[in-house]
């Protein structure tokens, strides 16, 4: 026995809508694409200039560095299979260290009087804030308590990532701390000012940093 004429027909136009859909993700058809398939339209608007700095330091140096975190939060009396978040994230991230030129005094700089010799007292180095790379930090696995599951069914930022990402950077911020990244931003900058006075002339030049490191 068939089926009814009013439900055979639409039948056959979901079927054929399902294979239609099917050869565009599939690609059985060239030139077919899905007549479902999602649009991104960027709306945002222009970006708004709020304020301009006038730079004064000397990048001298910059460090890329890694770090694993892993990241794990347990709850008192709870088995993690039940409350608990384990994660491991990449984190991937760069530090500068620059010399700041714009707060020299006048004692900074002492030319001899015939004008061959140089001598310059820099403050010392500093490190920048860490730069986290998002787009090369990532991560590896995640481990989740049934509580935690459920929670994230309900949050509207499901598996947040801010956490370990803080400390991905406080991890990259000490070990740029431990390197010798100051001591080379300093070498560089001394380096740098000893071509550009000698290439003005000046035969005897010193380059010297004072200050805490």
């Amino acid at each position: 026995m068939g089926l009814p004429w009013w439900f055979a027909a639409p039948l056959s136009l979901v079927v054929l809508l399902v294979l239609v859909v099917a050869a565009g993700q599939l690609r059985l058809l060239p030139g077919l694409e899905n007549p479902f398939g999602t649009e991104t339209e960027d709306r945002t608007g222009p970006a708004v200039l709020k304020s301009v700095q006038d730079m004064s330091r000397y990048e001298a140096a910059s460090g890329n560095f890694q770090v694993v975190v892993d990241l794990d939060k347990d709850a008192r009396f709870l088995p993690d299979a039940v409350r608990g978040n384990r994660t491991l994230f990449v984190g991937t991230g760069s530090v500068g260290a620059y010399v700041d030129l714009g707060a020299l005094d006048k004692d900074a700089v002492a030319v001899t009087e015939d004008r061959k010799g140089a001598t310059l007292r820099l403050p010392r180095a500093h490190l920048k804030k860490p730069d986290l790379d998002v787009e090369r930090s990532y991560v590896v696995a995640r481990e989740r308590g049934l509580l935690d599951r459920v929670g994230d069914a309900f949050s509207g930022n499901p598996g947040d990532e801010q956490e370990v990402r803080k400390v991905a950077v406080k991890h990259i911020g000490k070990a740029a701390e431990e390197s010798d990244l100051v001591g080379r931003a300093e070498s560089n900058t001394r380096r740098m000012l000893e071509n550009l006075l000698r290439s003005l002339g000046f035969e005897d030049v010193s380059v010297t940093f004072t200050g805490k490191p």
